[in-house]
């Protein structure tokens, strides 16, 4: 399939039945893929630049933490960032609907971050690069404690930082519901857990009609009201313009993360 196909699909709903059909289940050329678990959805895909990597970035797809939605849709992004120097690391995980939601997704994520440890890779740099439920995942990674493996900072493309206003909201289809079960408490959202100890960068298109503009300013405004680094990137475009490598908010991405690794 066609990058701009999918991403010219402006409803998760669609692109669900387009990412379901393109998903990886056999690493992808020029890849090596390390299973942190025993569950079919518990692997990540490493693509190594051409020389030294500048840094790690683990890509965290989106798509409301729905089964149907699934790490094909880091794959572009993860291809690009190899190309710019980056060691990328294109992150799959249990969601609701094969096993995940909470505490599952949260579990393997860490999981998932913390076998970067059994890498050749130089660790001084990992950063997280999320978008939509994968910027919640990000920013929640960002600030556990006990990582084997600690971020270094975190990039949220249009997440949702903001549970309790997002089930309010119903974004999703009361997606926020299903995957918590219950109440979003400071365990789980990035918006209880603020201030964090590392930086966050918040990057959304001011037309997004699936996760609104809201979500990362309500977050960004009270992380830095409690001193934490964090900023808010306000670009045109809608909620996928953001996982297109060959757009123009794409260089705007890579900036932040180099920003962040200097």
């Amino acid at each position: 399939m066609r990058r701009r196909q999918l991403l010219g699909l402006t409803a998760w709903g669609t692109l669900g039945l387009v990412t379901a059909a393109c998903s990886a289940a056999t690493p992808p050329t020029g890849t090596t893929r390390t299973a942190y678990g025993s569950d079919p959805s518990q692997w990540a895909d490493l693509y190594r630049p051409s020389g030294t990597p500048r840094g790690v970035v683990v890509v965290v797809h989106g798509g409301f933490w729905k089964s149907q939605y699934d790490a094909s849709l880091g794959e572009p992004l993860a291809r690009s960032l190899a190309a710019e120097g980056w060691a990328a690391w294109n992150l799959e995980y249990r969601r609701v609907g094969n096993g995940g939601g909470v505490p599952a997704t949260l579990d393997d994520v860490a999981a998932g971050i913390d076998a970067l440890a059994g890498t050749d890779l130089d660790l001084t740099h990992v950063l997280a690069l999320g978008h939509s439920a994968g910027g919640h995942l990000a920013v929640w990674a960002a600030g556990r404690s006990g990582a084997r493996v600690p971020l270094t900072g975190a990039v949220s493309q249009a997440g949702v930082l903001d549970l309790r206003g997002a089930a309010d909201e119903g974004l999703g289809s009361d997606a926020v519901q299903a995957f918590v079960g219950g109440p979003p408490g400071a365990d789980v959202d990035p918006l209880q857990q603020v201030p964090l100890a590392v930086p966050v960068r918040c990057i959304h298109g001011r037309s997004d009609t699936n996760v609104p503009l809201s979500q990362s300013q309500t977050y960004v405004a009270a992380a830095t009201a409690a001193d934490a680094d964090a900023t808010l990137t306000e670009v045109d475009g809608d909620h996928f313009v953001l996982i297109d490598p060959s757009g123009p908010v794409w260089q705007t991405q890579l900036d932040l993360l180099a920003g962040l690794a200097r």
